[in-house]
C-alpha cells in the first residue's frame, strides 16, 4: 500500500500478507514522530479536551490495536523496538515522558483497553522482554484503572473488564469482582435484537458495534473457558445484531455516516472483525470477508491520509468542523481495531475463502432499538436511515446534526453547520429548518415523542415553546415522503433540505446545466448522485442551496436543494417528497416521478408510487400519537 498524499493505493486485500503490508504501510510514517523517550506520538498542533501529555499517550496508544493483532497473527515489526521503549518509559515514574498517576475518570483509562489486549494475545511483544522490575511497573500503572471510584457508566466499564483480563492472561494480581460488577452493568444495557446502548443514553449509534459489541466478543473469546456462559451470551447477542447491523453497509462498503466519533472511520467493520475472532458467523465466511474487504479498500480510496501519511481527523477527507472536542490528532487511529482479524493464524479459512457480496437484503427494515428505518431503495446500491428520536445525552459539537436529522445516506452523507447564520452557514440537509424570519434557524434537535413503525417514522418536536412540529417520514423508493404539521404562534420561514449532493472539482459539463429547478421542485443531477426535492403541498419557493465549504462528510463542496415556506401564526401542513439516488437515465426518468401523495376528509394521509399506484403508507395525521 503507497500514501499518495491524495489517496491511498491499496492492494487486493484478498491474503494475510495484503492485510499485514496495508498495517505495516500505514503505520510506517509514525516512526518519524515518536517523542524523544518513545513514550508519546506527536501527530499534529491541534488541541483536544484532555492535556498535551495525554494526547501524545493516546496518540502512542492506539496504533496498538492495529500493531497487537498484527503480532499476534505472527507478523513482525521493527516498530516494536520503539514502542517496547516508549511502555517503559512511559510506566516508569522516574522517567520524565511518565504516562502519570490518575485517581478520576481519565482518557488515559480509554487507552488502558488495548494493553490489556497485549498482555492477552501478545505478551511476547509485550510482556516478557520486560525486566521484573518493568513488568512491576506496569502492572501498577495499569492497575489505577481498578482504583478509580467506578468510571464512565457506559462502554468504558470494558477497559477495566480487558485489562483486568491481561492481568489474568499474564499470571499478574486481578480483579475479579470489579470485572463481575461492571459486566452486570453492561448487561444491563442490553435492550433487545442484538442492541445496546451505550449506558443509560439515548444514543444508538456506532458506540455499540465498535465498543459493546466489540469488546464483549474479545471476552468471550479470551474467556470462553473461565466463564462460558457469559462468552455464550454475548456471542449469541452479537450474532442477532450482525442480522440488523448489516443493513448499514453499502454495496460498494461505505457504511451510513450517523451519531459521533466518526473520525474513527473503519472501525465501523471492526464489529465484523470480532465476529470472526470469535468463532461466530451470522453469515458465512465469504460474505463476513466481503464487508470487511470492501469497507477498508472504500476507506483506503478516500483522502483520509495527510501529505505526509498519517490518518487525519476528519471523515472521507481531512475535516477538523465536524469533530468532537476529544478528537486529538492520534484520536482517529482507533480505526485500526479493524484490524483484530490480523490475529488469526495463517491457516484460518477467512484467508482463503473468497469474497462474496451482501446476501439479499429487504427493502426496508426498520429497527426500533435503534431509532430508525434502513431503507435500501430499488437495488440503488445505497443505504439511507430515516431517523427519530435519537440524541446524545451530553453537550458534544453539532449534536442535532449527528443525530436528529430526517434522513443519513452512504451515497450523500450529512452536514454539520459551520456557523449559526442563513441557510449557507447552516448547511441544512434533511432537516426542517425553523427561522423567526432574522436568518437564525432552528431544526430537530429533542424528540418530544416518537414511533418507529414499519413504513413510517414520527417524531413531535419543539423548536420554541410555542411553535409544536409533527414530522412523519414515510420511505417510498428512491423517495421519501415529509408530511410536517406546524403549530405556531411566531412568524416563521421554514426550509425543507434535501440530500446535500458533491459539486465535485473536474466536470466534463456545465455544473449549471445538471441544476434543474421549476417553480415546485429543484434537483441536481451530479456524477456522485441526484439529489431533489418536490413540494407536495404548502411550501412556496425551491431553490438551490450551496453551503459554506467543508460542511459535508463526504464531499467538501456540495449543494442542498431546498424548498421553502413563508408561515404566519395558525397552523399548517407542509408536505415534501425527496429523491436521492445514483445518477443514471433511469434515475433521471424516475426524478420526474414523485409520489403521488393524497390527503383525505379524514385526516389521513396516502403515499402511492406514481407508475404502479401501490402504496408505500398511509399515515393519521389527526390521530394522537404514543408518547415516549
Amino acid at each position: 500500500m503507497q500514501q499518495t498524499g491524495k489517496r491511498t493505493q491499496v492492494n487486493s486485500l484478498q491474503t494475510k500478507a495484503d492485510v499485514q503490508q496495508a498495517v505495516l504501510d500505514t503505520l510506517e510514517p509514525l516512526k518519524q514522530h515518536f517523542t524523544e523517550g518513545r513514550a508519546g506520538l506527536d501527530l499534529g498542533a491541534t488541541a483536544a479536551s484532555h492535556n498535551e501529555a495525554i494526547v501524545l499517550m493516546e496518540a502512542f496508544s492506539r496504533p496498538l490495536w492495529g500493531l497487537i493483532p498484527y503480532a499476534a497473527g505472527g507478523g513482525q515489526s521493527d516498530l516494536w523496538q520503539e514502542f517496547l521503549e516508549g511502555i517503559i518509559n512511559g510506566t516508569n515514574p522516574e522517567h520524565e515522558e511518565y504516562w502519570g498517576d490518575f485517581v478520576t475518570q481519565d482518557q488515559r483509562m480509554v487507552e488502558q483497553a488495548v494493553f490489556g489486549l497485549g498482555l492477552a494475545i501478545a505478551p511476547e511483544k509485550i510482556w516478557e522482554p520486560l525486566s521484573e522490575e518493568e513488568k512491576q511497573r506496569l502492572h501498577k500503572w495499569l492497575n489505577q484503572i481498578n482504583l478509580v471510584d467506578h468510571s464512565n457508566p457506559n462502554n468504558w466499564l470494558m477497559f477495566t473488564v480487558l485489562v483486568n483480563v491481561g492481568f489474568k492472561k499474564v499470571g499478574m494480581p486481578y480483579n475479579q469482582a470489579l470485572m463481575d460488577e461492571y459486566l452486570e452493568a453492561i448487561d444491563s444495557y442490553y435492550l433487545a435484537d442484538g442492541w445496546y446502548s451505550d449506558g443509560k443514553t439515548d444514543q444508538r449509534d456506532y458506540y455499540i458495534p465498535f465498543a459493546m459489541h466489540y469488546y464483549t466478543l474479545i471476552y468471550s473469546k479470551l474467556m470462553e473457558n473461565d466463564d462460558p456462559e457469559r462468552a455464550k451470551v454475548y456471542r449469541e447477542r452479537a450474532k442477532t445484531f450482525a442480522e440488523q447491523y448489516i443493513y448499514f453497509f453499502s454495496e460498494e462498503g461505505s457504511s451510513i455516516p450517523f451519531g459521533r466519533s466518526l473520525t474513527y472511520r473503519f472501525a465501523q467493520a471492526s464489529f465484523w472483525s470480532a465476529l470472526i475472532y470469535a468463532g461466530v458467523e451470522p453469515f458465512s465466511l465469504g460474505v463476513m470477508k466481503g464487508i470487511i474487504n470492501r469497507h477498508l479498500r472504500w476507506w483506503f480510496d478516500q483522502p483520509i491520509f495527510t501529505s505526509n501519511g498519517l490518518l487525519s481527523i476528519g471523515y472521507a477527507y481531512p475535516n477538523l468542523i465536524m469533530a468532537e472536542s476529544y478528537n486529538a490528532p492520534g484520536s482517529p487511529y482507533w480505526a485500526y481495531k479493524a484490524f483484530l482479524i490480523l490475529s488469526l493464524p495463517d491457516d484460518h479459512p477467512y484467508w482463503t475463502v473468497e469474497e462474496e457480496p451482501l446476501p439479499a437484503l429487504k427493502p426496508l427494515l426498520p429497527q426500533p432499538h435503534a431509532r430508525m428505518i434502513i431503507c435500501r431503495p430499488e437495488d440503488d446500491g445505497h443505504a439511507v436511515a430515516l431517523a427519530s428520536g435519537q440524541i446524545a445525552n451530553w453537550d458534544m459539537s453539532h449534536n442535532a446534526a449527528k443525530y436528529a436529522k430526517f434522513a443519513y445516506s452512504t451515497r450523500f452523507g450529512f452536514s454539520v453547520s459551520k456557523g449559526s447564520y442563513g441557510l449557507s452557514q447552516g448547511a441544512f440537509d434533511s432537516v426542517l429548518a425553523l427561522s423567526e424570519n432574522d436568518g437564525y434557524y432552528r431544526a430537530r434537535f429533542q424528540c418530544e415523542e416518537f414511533r418507529i413503525e414499519e413504513n413510517e417514522v414520527y417524531s413531535r418536536w419543539l423548536p420554541w415553546n410555542d411553535v409544536e412540529v409533527k414530522t412523519w417520514l414515510i420511505p417510498a423508493g428512491l423517495w421519501h415522503v415529509r408530511v410536517h404539521r406546524i403549530r405556531s404562534e411566531r412568524s416563521l420561514t421554514a426550509a425543507d433540505g434535501g440530500f446535500a449532493v458533491g459539486r465535485g472539482t473536474h466536470f466534463p459539463f456545465n455544473e449549471a446545466d445538471r441544476v434543474r429547478t421549476a417553480d415546485d421542485r429543484v434537483a441536481a443531477m451530479m456524477p456522485g448522485g441526484i439529489s431533489g426535492v418536490v413540494n407536495i403541498h404548502g411550501f412556496d419557493d425551491a431553490f438551490m442551496v450551496y453551503p459554506e465549504a467543508n460542511t459535508n462528510l463526504l464531499k467538501p463542496s456540495t449543494m442542498i436543494p431546498t424548498l421553502s415556506a413563508h408561515l404566519e401564526p395558525g397552523e399548517h401542513l407542509l408536505i415534501s417528497a425527496v429523491f436521492g439516488a445514483s445518477c443514471s437515465e433511469r434515475n433521471e426518468r424516475k426524478w420526474t416521478m414523485p409520489p403521488v401523495v393524497e390527503q383525505t376528509a379524514e385526516g389521513r394521509i396516502i403515499v402511492q408510487d406514481a407508475e404502479s399506484g401501490d402504496i408505500y403508507s398511509e399515515v393519521e395525521i389527526d390521530k394522537s400519537q404514543p408518547h415516549h
